[in-house]
């Protein structure tokens, strides 16, 4: 019998990746790529600490994922993030032709679908997915940032 994980186990996972940026002083995005019901990459915004402003959570998993399948295409995969992806990803997992994006906060302000960017047509999103809670830990960042400045 083969135990399935639903998309709240993964975006647990998604959200442990994100205070492990919260913790570096990054903003608070994290990811994990799953296919098979195992998760083959995970990542974390790196933009401060490599000074890479394309160190996108999202950017590195897609590098780990694709290095863990041996090729370049995430069909069958699905990402899970904890913050709507920005354009630049969303272009990214778009060539990537990832199947299933699932995150759980949405960007309002420069998330892909404000910024006009667009996902693989076969792509299939979810959205919401413990959004509560990763629009938490973010507001918890930003406010703490404040606070230092």
């Amino acid at each position: 019998m083969q135990l399935v994980f639903d998309d709240s186990y993964f975006m647990k996972k998604a959200l442990a990746e994100a205070e492990l940026a919260f913790e570096k002083g990054e903003i608070p995005v994290g990811v994990v790529v799953v296919a098979n019901q195992q998760i083959i990459a995970r990542g974390h915004n790196l933009t401060e600490m490599l000074n890479d402003v394309t160190a996108h959570a999202e950017m590195q998993a897609i590098t780990a994922a694709a290095n863990s399948l041996g090729g370049k295409y995430l069909i069958d995969c699905t990402m899970y993030v904890t913050l709507e992806p920005c354009q630049m990803c969303a272009g990214a997992l778009y060539w990537s032709q990832l199947s299933n994006l699932v995150f759980a906060a949405e960007d309002p302000e420069r998330g892909y679908r404000k910024m006009g960017g667009k996902l693989h047509p076969k792509t299939k999103v979810k959205m919401g997915v413990l959004g509560e809670e990763a629009g938490e830990l973010l507001k918890r960042f930003f406010i703490q940032k404040r606070n230092l400045n």
